[in-house]
């Protein structure tokens, strides 16, 4: 049972070509902790694996994972995931959440160009949600985004603002959930 669960088509367990690219880029969280704190994962979590996390991550035994497809984490074991919040889109036009190891969260992203752009401005899924920080942008990862993003450019805190007000509710649904 999981009441954020949505279908959606094609191969949706295969990283697009674009979070491919984030998995080979590098994240430098830095000695003084102002850098990015992500590290991106290779290929989703397995579906095994997402439900387990997001079962311990509520308490609730009775959730599956398939709302999710995560992608990376932080150094915390927080993860940034893809919600399939939109029935019937690509994971491409999908919200790009995270979901804290202490309970935090929020929306990053309202669709994967939009977390290209955040990138790039410097910010991570944890900065973006947690942290009130200055962007920074990085060169390579803007360089990233500019190949990929099928959006205009935006900054981060616009594309965040942006996602906050299209799901509102995206944490107060997922408290609902826990146990």
């Amino acid at each position: 049972m999981n009441v954020l669960v949505h279908e959606i088509p094609g191969d949706d367990r295969r990283l697009p070509p674009a979070l491919a690219e984030v998995a080979k880029a590098e994240f430098d969280f830095g000695d003084d902790g102002e850098g990015v704190d992500f590290e991106p994962f290779d290929a989703f979590e397995s579906a095994e694996e997402t439900t387990d996390w997001l079962r311990h991550w509520t308490g609730n035994h009775e959730l599956d994972g398939d709302a999710f497809r995560f992608f990376g984490m932080d150094g915390t074991g927080g993860r940034a995931a893809i919600w399939c919040a939109r029935p019937g889109r690509p994971l491409a036009e999908q919200p790009v959440v995270f979901l804290g190891s202490e309970g935090e969260c929020g929306v990053v992203a309202g669709d994967l160009s939009g977390f290209l752009w955040v990138l790039g401005d410097g910010l991570g899924p944890v900065e973006a949600v947690v942290f009130d920080r200055d962007a920074h942008p990085d060169p390579a990862l803007t360089a990233l985004a500019e190949r990929y993003a099928t959006s205009p450019r935006r900054t981060a805190e616009q594309i965040i603002e942006e996602a906050a007000a299209e799901f509102p509710t995206f944490c107060e649904d997922l408290d609902a959930l826990c146990r």
